[in-house]
């Protein structure tokens, strides 16, 4: 006879009537969470005063670990163990100050029964607002019932009024009075050229090379094949180790080649040579072989558009490719040729590149 170890469900966890439990998605990279808690523990400072003018108190979910130096849920493990500790129906608030990566909270947000709204900073120097977009698009394709709300300093009536909309009906609801279906549109050769468009994509079809997908934990980036295929787009997936591969092989005159094309057209680089804090000659020639590199991918399999994620699996390989995604983008590039130099590819057209890039840590806030 089997004997089994039953798994027994804990007790239901409760909360106290005036409770706001608080969370804090962050980074993966543990500079930038370093880098960004300041500006966080101010946000949550100015939001517990706002908290407690609506008659509540705040209750921060998992602590500050001072020895790492901020406060962020940093992986998704790391926040499915947090939501093990919040009770499923009470209100709840991620504040954000930073860019953060979706998935470390998603899972605990899939399945929370309380009200819970996403806060966001309004700051020209740290992402929080960013990194709130990035969430609520994510618990929107999700299907995950939510508010948002933003601020300075969550001092102003617009703010607190809303604040106290949520404490007391679990919902925040915005004007959309600017939001309006698309009108019939006019017959003209604008319209006419846009159906036209839109025929021939159905028909001939379009493949974009996605270089691994889910960046940044970015859930809501990740645009399904139900809903790109019948648009006439098909996915073509690679991994980014193949990018960094191709990019081994291009040589180094090949490289310089580019940096000649961009300095003859009159583009003008200030480098340096602390790679941490400056832009450098060798970071240039490692972008230029991304683009070589890319272009070279995308004739293989015949792409009609490609898509970088830079983080996070570039990130500790080669500098960020921003500039090489520019590059593709462009009628007016360099030349890149065949490995066999017998062909320029794509001459005369842009490779269209999509991307999620962020530069290097801590040296910016974003």
């Amino acid at each position: 006879m089997s004997h089994y170890v039953v798994p027994v469900a804990p007790d239901p966890l409760t909360h106290a009537d005036d409770e706001v439990y608080l969370v804090a998605s962050g980074d993966l990279r543990l500079a930038a969470n370093q880098t960004c808690w300041p500006v966080q523990r101010v946000l949550e400072g100015d939001l517990e005063r706002a908290v407690h003018s609506v008659g509540r108190r705040l209750r921060r979910a998992h602590p500050v670990d001072e020895e790492e130096g901020h406060g962020f849920i940093s992986s998704q493990r790391m926040g499915i163990e947090v939501f093990r500790t919040v009770p499923p129906e009470a209100p709840l608030v991620v504040a954000e100050a930073v860019w953060q990566y979706s998935h470390h909270v998603l899972a605990g947000l899939r399945t929370h029964r309380g009200p819970i709204l996403l806060v966001a900073n309004w700051s020209g120097e740290f992402p929080g607002l960013v990194g709130m977009l990035g969430l609520t698009a994510s618990l929107t394709k999700a299907g995950v019932e939510h508010s948002i709300l933003w601020s300075k300093d969550f001092t102003d009536d617009w703010a607190l009024d809303k604040l106290q909309e949520w404490v007391d009906t679990g919902r925040i609801v915005h004007d959309l009075s600017h939001v309006r279906d698309l009108p019939p549109l006019p017959d003209c050769e604008e319209s006419a050229l846009g159906r036209a468009l839109a025929d021939q994509l159905l028909r001939e079809k379009a493949v974009i090379g996605v270089f691994d997908e889910g960046c940044m934990g970015m859930y809501n980036a990740i645009i399904d094949d139900e809903l790109l295929n019948p648009l006439g787009i098909y996915k073509e997936r690679l991994s980014q180790s193949a990018l960094v591969a191709e990019m081994a092989r291009v040589d180094e005159e090949e490289a310089q080649s580019v940096r000649r094309w961009l300095d003859d057209a009159g583009m003008t680089f200030h480098t340096g040579t602390r790679e941490e804090t400056e832009l450098t000659d060798a970071q240039l020639l490692s972008q230029f072989r991304m683009y070589i590199a890319a272009l070279r991918i995308a004739d293989d399999f015949g792409l009609d558009a490609v898509g970088i994620q830079y983080q996070q699996g570039l990130k500790d390989t080669v500098p960020a490719s921003d500039l090489a995604e520019g590059l593709l983008n462009n009628v007016a590039r360099p030349p890149v040729r065949s490995r066999d130099g017998s062909r320029e590819l794509y001459a005369g057209w842009p490779c269209p590149t999509s991307t999620r890039s962020t530069r290097a840590w801590p040296s910016t806030a974003w």
